[in-house]
C-alpha cells in the first residue's frame, strides 16, 4: 500500500475499504455509499481504478494499493492533487480522494484527453456538491501541465 508491504490478518470477507480505514488508518478513502455507485472510496489497484468497497482484501495479496495518502512526494502535491486544489475542484471534498484517483488513473491511461474523454473516464465518480465543470477542468489542466513538464 503506497510503496510499503502490510501484513494484516483480515478475514476473507472483508473488504479492502474497511482494512485501509480501520487496520492501516489510511481514512482518505471514504465510505460513502458501500455498493460501487459513488466512487468516493476509488483507489488504484495495479495502476487501475477500483472501488474498495467491492474490493476483497484477500483479492489484493501480493498486488500494489495506491491511496490518496500515497500522491504527494517529499511534501509535494501529485500533479492532479495541485490542479484540483488551483482549480477549486471540490466543495465538501468527501468525495475528492476517489475522484482524484480516479483522475490519475485516467491521465496515465490517456494522457491527452478531451473534455468528453475526461468526463466518461470520471462517470463512475459522482459529486453531491455538483463540482463537475472544476473537476473536468482541473484533470484538463494536469493533462496540460504534464505536457509542460515532461
Amino acid at each position: 500500500v503506497n510503496g510499503a508491504s502490510h501484513e494484516v490478518a483480515a478475514p476473507d470477507h472483508e473488504r479492502l475499504l474497511t482494512t485501509l480505514r480501520e487496520r492501516l488508518h489510511l481514512t482518505g478513502t471514504k465510505l460513502v455509499c458501500g455498493r460501487g455507485e459513488c466512487g468516493a472510496c476509488t483507489v488504484l489497484v495495479d495502476g487501475a481504478p477500483a472501488y474498495s468497497c467491492l474490493t476483497l482484501t484477500a483479492a489484493c495479496d501480493g498486488r500494489e494499493i495506491a491511496t490518496i495518502e500515497g500522491l504527494a512526494r517529499d511534501g509535494e502535491l501529485h500533479p492532479v492533487q495541485q490542479a484540483f486544489v488551483e482549480h477549486d475542484a471540490l466543495q465538501c471534498g468527501f468525495c475528492t480522494p476517489g475522484q482524484i484517483l480516479a483522475a490519475v488513473a485516467l491521465l496515465d491511461r490517456q494522457p491527452h484527453p478531451t473534455e468528453d474523454d475526461v468526463r466518461r473516464g470520471m462517470s463512475g465518480n459522482l459529486c453531491r456538491c455538483g463540482a463537475y465543470p472544476k473537476i473536468v477542468r482541473a484533470v484538463l489542466a494536469a493533462a496540460e501541465g504534464a505536457d509542460a513538464h515532461g
